[in-house]
Parts: C-alpha cells; structure tokens; sequence
C-alpha cells in the first residue's frame, strides 16, 4: 500500500475537508442539508482520488478525472 500522510496534497485535502465540516455546521437548517451534505461529499470525493491516485501505477487519468470533481465542488461553493 502505498504512502499518502505525506503528501502536500492530501494534507490540504484532508483540511478542507475538515474546515467545509466546520462551517457546514453554522448553515441554517436547509442549507445544511442541501448544499452543506454536497459540500461534505465533495471534500470526501476529492480526498478518495488523491488516494487512489496516489496507490495507481497510472495516475494521470485519475488525476484528469478528478478535475472534474474540483470543477463541481467549486461550483456548489459559489452557492453558499
């Protein structure tokens, strides 16, 4: 299994995560479901490919998909 604690990514990766947890949970009561819930799954996502990518012999084509995981979560950001 191949080692991510140490990669610059994964630890910016993991801080968002952990800040879109923390200021989800001052939403009001439907934007936490709504846009918060998406929010959470998308940090999640992105951390998941950075650690597939990271064990994969081939990264770049899960590097390249994962633009599109960047793409979307910056999208529901705009909205909050």
């Amino acid at each position: 299994m191949a080692r991510y604690e140490h990669l610059p990514i994964y630890k910016k990766s993991m801080d968002l995560t952990v800040y879109f947890e923390k200021i989800v949970r001052n939403f009001s009561r439907y934007n936490k479901y709504t846009l918060g819930s998406e929010l959470r799954e998308k940090s999640r996502q992105i951390v998941e490919l950075i650690l597939m990518a990271n064990s994969a012999k081939e990264r770049l084509p899960l590097l390249l998909n994962s633009g599109r995981g960047w793409k979307e979560s910056d999208e529901t950001g705009f909205f909050c």
